[in-house]
């Protein structure tokens, strides 16, 4: 790197290259992971913090958003949380250390992506998912632990699995890659909870692959600090007929960007995505979408929900590519946004890519406020003011919410929005 180079650099990207040259040396990895993570940085190092001029980050500014991040050796000290749901399997990580699994139900292995790490055996997957795979990158570079699944041939898990992190301060950089075979069925609420007030720089990358007939729900509750920068991806690869049901919570952190990368390569394949925004104060949060139908006969569906108060700024941009093989596609988009302050901002910008002649396609957006006739119907019947905008707001999301079929989840998730909602409403 030039000097010229350098001294254009921000104080984020000096501290993650100074990051990584301190943390090389006790990063988990063979020779073959050790080459995989030089050349991500390398990349990194060389094209720097993304800025508006690249096209998938024109809203997030990542180098402008990205300020001082946290020191990388903190002895920060996580205290654990109760399930999201009584019952669940919890595979626990510690700022950013997996715990023992414990015990499993049948038909699913959990081990420490660290032990992967360490073998090398997970170095064919460090690598960017593509040319603007920042997440990836830094994601790939720092990975530390984390969990990898598979879930056997015809397997129904019906207990919930949570992969609960749970962190105080500083770096944690995880994997979840996980399998599920043909006809396997699982629910998998992936959870991240911050515990102090001091920063965090979180970077999650999910990897799933669904087998022939396996059924997915899995579930991104996102709960970081008020200080705290979250960096998440998801990338799902569905097989013939799998179906494949994601639900996006944001209900904290200062800056997230949660991307989500699918793709159908089987034909009579289903992804459904269900995701509610919940913005406030004067944080910056955006869900970022790719969805390549490859193959015929595959339908997909995207409702966003935003409730956008204070200062807060969003955003949704989400892409559908219909290759020219993918005839009988099915797939619409919708991203509805309450504006709940005049300075609140949320921008949208959906897009699709029709290359196949019969297809149904369809997408569409709405921004606006409460409406004025239903508070006044609500106040007419001696509902305080504060009380009626609350119940609208929760109507707005709840009908995303109650699509899950577990009501036990239905009920939790219910009560984190409403909680978020008193404290901010």
């Amino acid at each position: 790197m030039t000097l010229q180079a350098a001294n254009r650099l921000t104080a984020a990207e000096t501290q993650l290259i100074d990051a990584y040259t301190n943390q090389i040396g006790s990063l988990p990895g063979d020779g073959a992971v050790l080459l995989q993570r030089d050349g991500l940085f390398d990349t990194l190092k060389r094209q720097g913090l993304p800025t508006r001029r690249v096209e998938s980050f024109h809203y997030t500014d990542l180098k402008a958003l990205l300020r001082a991040l946290p020191a990388d050796e903190i002895s920060a000290v996580a205290e654990g949380v109760r399930p999201i749901v009584t019952n669940a399997t919890v595979l626990a990580i510690r700022q950013g250390v997996a715990q023992d699994a414990g015990s499993l139900p049948e038909g699913l292995t959990v081990t420490a992506y660290r032990d992967s790490l360490k073998d090398g055996s997970a170095a064919p997957a460090l690598t960017a998912y593509n040319s603007e795979d920042t997440i990836g990158r830094i994601n790939g570079a720092f990975v530390r632990d984390g969990f990898s699944l598979e879930i056997a041939d015809g397997a129904e898990i019906e207990e919930l699995i949570e992969l609960q992190s749970v962190h105080a301060a500083g770096h944690l950089h995880l994997r979840f890659p996980a399998t599920f075979g043909k006809g396997a069925k699982a629910t998998i609420v992936e959870r991240h909870v911050g515990q102090s007030d001091s920063a965090a720089l979180a970077t999650v990358v999910a990897d799933l692959t669904l087998g022939d007939g396996a059924e997915v729900t899995w579930v991104i509750l996102q709960g970081e600090g008020d200080a705290d920068s979250h960096l998440g991806q998801i990338r799902a690869d569905l097989g013939p007929n799998a179906k494949f049901r994601l639900f996006i919570i944001n209900a904290g952190g200062k800056l997230v960007r949660q991307e989500v990368h699918v793709k159908t390569t089987g034909e009579g394949s289903d992804f459904t995505l269900r995701a509610v925004n919940l913005l406030g104060g004067d944080t910056h949060t955006d869900v970022t979408m790719t969805l390549g139908h490859n193959v015929p006969h595959t339908t997909s569906t995207e409702i966003i929900r935003n409730i956008v108060f204070d200062r807060a700024k969003g955003v949704f941009q989400g892409m559908i590519r219909v290759a020219p093989d993918a005839q009988k596609t099915d797939a619409r988009m919708a991203c509805n946004t309450l504006l709940m302050s005049d300075d609140a901002e949320f921008s949208v910008k959906p897009e699709l890519e029709i290359f196949a002649d019969d297809v149904q396609c369809a997408h569409g957006a709405t921004v606006t406020d409460i409406q004025k006739n239903h508070l006044y119907y609500l106040m007419s019947r001696g509902i305080p003011e504060k009380t009626a905008r609350g119940l609208l707001i929760n109507g707005f999301v709840a009908e995303i919410v109650e699509e899950l079929e577990d009501e036990a989840l239905v009920e939790a998730l219910e009560e984190i929005i409403t909680d978020w909602l008193e404290h901010h409403g």
